[in-house]
C-alpha cells in the first residue's frame, strides 16, 4: 500500500512537493556559492508544534464529519430495513391490489435513499429512480427542490391511508411514522454536514502557514544538509500537505472521491434487501386465512 496511488492524495499535492523540492535545491546552490542563505534562526518563526496542532485539529474535524456521515447512513439503512419489514408484515391485505401497494411503498423506501444520495451530490433526478416509482411520481419528483422529502411524504401518505382502511392499528401507525421521522432526521443530518463547511478563514490561514513553513525550511536546514536540502524539504512538504489534503477530501463525504462514503453501494444493498423481503411468502396471518377458507369449503 505504500506505493499505491489510487486512493491517496499524491496526485493533488505532487506539484507543490516538487516546487518546494526545487526551491530547496536552489537554496543549496546559493549556499554552495557562499551566499548568506543559511538562517537557522528562522526555525523559531513558526514552531513545529503549533503547525502540528493546527493540522491535527484540521484532520480530526474533517474525520468527525466523515464518521458522522457514515453513522447517519448506517441509521438510514437500519431504519429502512425496519420500516420495510413492518410494512410488509403488519399491513393487512384486504383487497387484491394491497400486495402491489405494499411493494410500491417498499420501493419508495429505496427511492428515499437514492433521492437523498442525489440530493447530497446536487445531481438531477435520473434513471436510478425511474424503476422505483410510477412514472407520474417520477416526473413530479423532477420539479421538486427537495426530492427525498417528497418521497417521505408519499410514504407517510400511504401509511395514513392504510390506517384509514383499518389495515393498520394506531400503535403500528405510530411506530412506522416514527421510523419515517428518523429517516427525515437522517436527511437533515446529512444536509447539516454538507451545508456547514470548514470556515474559509481557517482553511486559508492553515494554507498560508503551511506555505510559509515549507518556504522557510530550506534556510534553516541548508547549513547542515547541503545538497540534501531539496530532498528533505520535499519529504517534509509531502507529509504536511498530504495531511492537509486528506482533511480537505474527507470533510465532504458524499461525493465521488475514492475516500468518500460508498453511497452507491449502500443504496444497492438496501435495494437488494427490499427485493429479498418482497420475495418472501405471505405473512402467517394470510396463510392462516387461506387455510381457514379451504377448510370451510
Amino acid at each position: 500500500m505504500a506505493f499505491q496511488i489510487k486512493g491517496s492524495v499524491i496526485l493533488s499535492i505532487y506539484q507543490g512537493v516538487i516546487w518546494f523540492g526545487c526551491f530547496g535545491f536552489l537554496i543549496s546552490v546559493l549556499y554552495y556559492f557562499k551566499l548568506p542563505v543559511s538562517q537557522p534562526i528562522l526555525a523559531n518563526v513558526i514552531p513545529s508544534i503549533v503547525l502540528g496542532l493546527l493540522l491535527v485539529f484540521r484532520t480530526n474535524t474533517a474525520y468527525d464529519r466523515f464518521w458522522e456521515g457514515r453513522k447517519i447512513w448506517g441509521s438510514i439503512v437500519n431504519n429502512t430495513r425496519n420500516l420495510a419489514r413492518q410494512i410488509w408484515v403488519s399491513t393487512n391485505e384486504v383487497s387484491p391490489g394491497d400486495r402491489e401497494g405494499k411493494i410500491v411503498a417498499l420501493k419508495l423506501l429505496v427511492a428515499f435513499a437514492v433521492a437523498t444520495k442525489l440530493h447530497l451530490r446536487n445531481e438531477e433526478i435520473n434513471s436510478e429512480l425511474k424503476d422505483l416509482m410510477p412514472s407520474s411520481r417520477y416526473f413530479k419528483l423532477q420539479g421538486m427542490n427537495n426530492p427525498p422529502l417528497e418521497v417521505a411524504f408519499w410514504i407517510s401518505d400511504y401509511l395514513q391511508q392504510q390506517y384509514d382502511r383499518n389495515c393498520l392499528n394506531s400503535d403500528q401507525l405510530t411506530n412506522m411514522q416514527q421510523l419515517l421521522n428518523y429517516l427525515v432526521d437522517n436527511l437533515g443530518g446529512c444536509e447539516r454536514i454538507l451545508k456547514t463547511p470548514m470556515p474559509l478563514a481557517y482553511a486559508i490561514h492553515l494554507k498560508q502557514l503551511l506555505f510559509l513553513y515549507c518556504l522557510l525550511l530550506p534556510f534553516q536546514m541548508v547549513e547542515s544538509l547541503g545538497w540534501w536540502t531539496g530532498l528533505i524539504v520535499s519529504l517534509v512538504s509531502f507529509t504536511l500537505f498530504g495531511i492537509e489534503a486528506i482533511g480537505l477530501e474527507i470533510e465532504n463525504p458524499f461525493g465521488y472521491d475514492t475516500n468518500d462514503l460508498p453511497l452507491d453501494t449502500i443504496c444497492l444493498t438496501m435495494k437488494r434487501n427490499v427485493d429479498d423481503l418482497i420475495s418472501l411468502p405471505p405473512s402467517v396471518r394470510s396463510l392462516q386465512s387461506d387455510e381457514s377458507a379451504i377448510s370451510d369449503n
